[in-house]
């Protein structure tokens, strides 16, 4: 190659290597440690059907021991923001809680319906075949008969669907604080969650406290806060300055978008 077509391409060369590198970047660790890329585009697809079995709990209304409480940290006017067409899913889908806010679409003798994981299940049941479903008795109806008790199923894990953007609620102190992840649209359940601020905060990871309630000791207060969720599909989305600067613990704040 001669001088001149080196100087020429020299260049270039060096561009193409910066965006390698900068797409190398791009891979986050998800639940397991496990390093996968993020996806920008697309949406959620629905996954194979498979076995499993329902049961029912907690009072007539659906929300009571249900959406207004339990192992994802859902609790008051936010749970019941996700209607009483609610589960409590075993612990293979709940996953210590990174299984938090996906959509299943169930399959019973009755009928289907599409329910959103809010608390944790028991094991399955013995003698029943493949995950176990505990509904709200709401749901359970939509596929069985009260009497039943025990129904098999088929589900699979569908797109969540979602009004208005992701919400961020914002508990603790100076020193710590607690964020709680509600209304996420596309896989719904959150497996990663950065925070950064307009000035002296950069991106900072957060970690899981229990369910979707994600913790960090920087202190956040006097910035315009942004926000950037990954779910379990490796999609990600940024909720840029969805709070104010002068923020405050206790409140609920929404982005403008969802996935």
């Amino acid at each position: 190659m001669s001088g001149r077509s080196w100087t020429i391409m020299a260049p270039l060369l060096a561009s193409m290597l910066l965006v390698g590198l900068a797409a190398g970047s791009e891979e986050e660790e998800d639940g397991g440690g496990k390093k996968k890329p993020h996806v920008n585009h697309g949406k959620f697809k629905a996954e194979p059907w498979t076995d499993g079995h329902a049961t029912y709990y907690g009072g007539r209304d659906g929300l009571t021991d249900t959406t207004d409480s339990g192992a994802c940290g859902y609790k008051g006017q936010l749970g019941k923001d996700y209607g009483t067409l609610t589960a409590a899913v075993g612990p293979s889908l709940y996953t210590n809680g990174t299984g938090c806010g996906a959509c299943y679409e169930l399959k019973g003798p009755k009928g289907t319906v599409v329910v959103t994981a809010t608390n944790e299940a028991p094991p399955p049941v013995s003698g029943q075949k493949g995950e176990h479903f505990d509904l709200t008795i709401p749901a359970f109806l939509k596929i069985a008969e009260e009497k039943a008790g025990i129904v098999p199923i088929t589900y699979r894990k569908v797109a969540c669907e979602r009004k208005g953007g992701i919400r961020y609620t914002i508990t603790g102190n100076q020193h710590y604080s607690e964020v709680k992840v509600t209304n996420v649209g596309g896989a719904g359940d959150v497996v990663a969650l950065w925070v950064k601020g307009n000035k002296r905060v950069k991106w900072t990871p957060m970690k899981r406290s229990w369910g979707q309630l994600w913790t960090t000791e920087v202190d956040l207060t006097g910035e315009s806060l942004t926000f950037r969720v990954m779910t379990a599909d490796h999609r990600k989305a940024t909720s840029w300055h969805v709070t104010p600067r002068d923020w405050q613990f206790g409140k609920t704040y929404q982005a403008t978008k969802n996935f």
